[in-house]
């Protein structure tokens, strides 16, 4: 993993659950390396290159945001660009914090979106 990359990975919902969770993010990372796109996965990955941008945007939560069922989302990356995505995913969707594991250079966090 590159020093500016962010991997984010999706289990449960659907795929709009899942495009929705990687739009949210794109806001401060900019695009993926592709939106998920197959409707029969039960796990979903998406990659952004681009590192964290110095703030995270501070808007509210979007009409149509909403989720049709839970999803535990993992992130992984820098801290700043964990936090950074942590923080604009809370910003999204109702959200909790499963839990985080920190190593040398990265630090990766589970986070439970729920409807």
């Amino acid at each position: 993993m590159s020093d500016t990359q962010l991997t984010v990975t999706l289990s449960g919902g659907g795929i709009e659950d899942a495009r929705a969770i990687v739009r949210a993010l794109e806001s401060v990372f900019g695009a993926p390396d592709g939106l998920p796109d197959d409707e029969q996965a039960t796990v979903r990955t998406a990659i952004f290159d681009s590192p964290a941008a110095a703030g995270v945007p501070s808007a509210p939560r979007e009409a149509g945001t909403s989720l049709s069922a839970p999803v535990t989302v993992t992130v992984q990356g820098t801290p700043q660009a964990v936090e950074a995505a942590s923080e604009t995913l809370s910003r999204a969707f109702s959200t909790r914090n499963e839990g985080a594991a920190s190593g040398d250079q990265e630090q990766e966090r589970e986070l439970l979106l729920v409807p």
